[in-house]
């Protein structure tokens, strides 16, 4: 709770009050309606007019979207708590729809959406050894600085694949990014690549390629894809990420055609 109290980007955050009142506003009105009957206490739910057995199929449905309603009111007194405790205005109107980006793989190109972010094996880099050293969630990161990350992502409540196996335009094997996450708000994929080691030349020109097969593939770096970076001698600030992540959504939200 406190990276997300801290450090959830402002456009994001904002996207996600749209959203889940979006959301909210799709649900139908629908409440537990208890009475007596024979002396024994009886439930029913109430959908407008009609009435249904809480073990009838439709009472099962509706009892289901009631909870679903009644997370949704929970989440969005969490994030609408954030937003008044850091900012003196209502937060901007951001229309919660699909953004169609897509990728070139070499062959037809592929929508990055929810189908696409399932389609990819998470951790899926078996070629080079990891020092076993960073564990979270149940999988080993290769730097503190993707651990750091991972957990970033986790606390935001952002679903994300780590190290899955990716084809990019005129690639003759598969790559791993370091993160590919979905932004279910947008029904969208973004790329992530973190550099922890910027002081080695080599290092560098392997960035080069990387950011060449972003690029090749027709994806925009800074809004389909961005870099963080630290040094051996410096750390990640989760600040850096957060400003990341808030440039890349509020880019999707203003150049969604682009």
């Amino acid at each position: 709770m406190e990276n997300l109290d801290k450090y959830i980007p402002k456009d994001y955050l904002a996207l996600k009050i749209n959203y889940i009142i979006k959301q909210l506003n799709e649900l139908p009105p629908v409440r537990v309606h208890e009475h007596k009957k024979n002396g024994v206490q009886v439930k029913r739910i109430l959908v407008g007019s009609h009435r249904y057995d809480m073990n009838s199929s439709n009472g099962k449905k509706y009892s289901n979207l009631l909870n679903q309603r009644e997370d949704l009111e929970r989440q969005l007194m969490v994030c609408e708590s954030i937003w008044n405790n850091y900012f003196k205005m209502p937060p901007p109107q951001y229309k919660p729809h699909n953004i169609i980006r897509t990728i070139n793989t070499g062959g037809d190109r592929l929508i990055m959406d929810k189908a696409f972010f399932d389609s990819l094996k998470n951790d899926a880099n078996t070629k080079h050894p990891k020092p076993m050293l960073y564990p979270f969630n149940g999988i080993q990161y290769r730097s503190a600085a993707e651990r750091e990350i991972a957990m970033f992502y986790t606390e935001m409540g952002i679903p994300f694949k780590y190290e899955p196996e990716v084809f990019f335009y005129g690639t003759a094997y598969a790559q791993f990014p370091d993160f590919v996450f979905y932004i279910k708000e947008l029904d969208t994929c973004k790329f992530h690549d973190h550099f922890g080691m910027m002081n080695y030349s080599n290092y560098i020109k392997e960035v080069k390629i990387k950011c060449s097969n972003y690029i090749n593939s027709g994806l925009l770096i800074d809004q389909d894809v961005f870099f963080t970076y630290n040094t051996e001698d410096s750390v990640l600030d989760t600040r850096y990420l957060a400003a990341k992540l808030n440039a890349a959504i509020y880019g999707t939200l203003t150049c969604e055609n682009a």
